[in-house]
This record gives structure tokens, sequence and C-alpha cells, in this order.
């Protein structure tokens, strides 16, 4: 199964396709879909249109995207779940099922610590794919959405979770 992981975000998007083949992953691509500075519509024309590319470019069966988190700023979070919007209407529009993890589900399939850091996501990544570097923080995050999925969303960190409730991205 060939999937795109993304990490969305306005001004640079991270994706990343991996192949699953049985347990084992193996690295397609990976990089970045920038936005200029500058009026929204245009800026989401150009997201939808670098995910459209991707999807002929690759032709992944399935899509891993990461769920937006609440910031501190409300302005920041309605233009990144814009952005996701824009994102997820690429993919569907493409024909791709989307499906989405915290970034909490993806530190812990890949790191095994949901509170793992960016560098400790990076370095998880280089390991599980035998890359020669660790990628860029951005392509790193959307290859962990990739693993996530691969590893069923659970992966390394997989917890038990029978009889538990969620509140907030935790499990209790």
């Amino acid at each position: 199964m060939r999937i795109l992981g993304i990490d969305p975000g306005l001004r640079i998007t991270g994706y990343g396709v991996i192949e699953q083949t049985g347990s084992r992953l193996v690295y397609l691509a990976s990089g970045i879909v920038r936005t200029e500075t500058g009026d929204l519509p245009p800026r989401l024309a150009i997201l939808f249109k670098g995910v459209c590319e991707m999807v002929t470019q690759f032709q992944p069966e399935a899509a891993a995207v990461e769920k937006v988190f609440v910031n501190v700023n409300p302005q920041s979070t309605l233009l990144l779940g814009q952005a996701r919007g824009a994102i997820i209407a690429a993919l569907t529009h493409m024909g791709l099922p989307v499906f989405e993890y915290t970034a909490l589900q993806v530190k812990q399939a890949v790191v095994g610590n949901g509170h793992a850091d960016k560098i400790q996501v990076q370095h998880m990544v280089k390991r599980l794919l035998s890359l020669p570097a660790e990628p860029t923080a951005d392509a790193a995050d959307a290859l962990a959405c990739a693993i996530c999925h691969a590893h069923g969303g659970q992966g390394l960190g997989a917890i038990m979770t029978a009889g538990r409730r969620r509140k907030a991205g935790r499990i209790l």
C-alpha cells in the first residue's frame, strides 16, 4: 500500500510518501509545498493544486493527515483549519480515502512517546525508513503521519485503550 502523509500548514505544508509491504516500510519521496504571504484564497489554491499534483505523481492509495490542534492564537488556528480544508478537499477530489491522526497519535506510533519533540520524530523517521540523513521537520512530520497510518494508528507506541475515554486528545 502506498501512503501519502501530510503535515498541513498555511505557509509550509510537508508531505511524505511511503510504501508498505507487510511490515516493511519504504521511503519514496518527501518535501514541502510553500505558499507566499498575501491573500488567503490564492494560497489555498496553491495548496489544493499542490496536493492534486502529488496524488497524480505518486498514486497513493490512502492519505494520512495530521489533525489541527488549538493554538493560543485563534486566528492562527482558523487559518490552519482553512489550509487543512483545502488539503482534505484536494485529497477527496482526487478520490483518496483520508485518515486523520492527532499529533499525540503520530508521536506515539513513531517515537513511542506522545510528547516527543520534533528532533526525536526526525530521528525515528530516519531510522524507521533507513534514510541517509534526517528529513526536514515538516517532511519528517508528514512521513510520521504516513508511518502512523501504516502502523494502524498505533505502531510502536501502542497503548491499551479498551474501556478508557478520550479527552482533548489524551486517553484517560
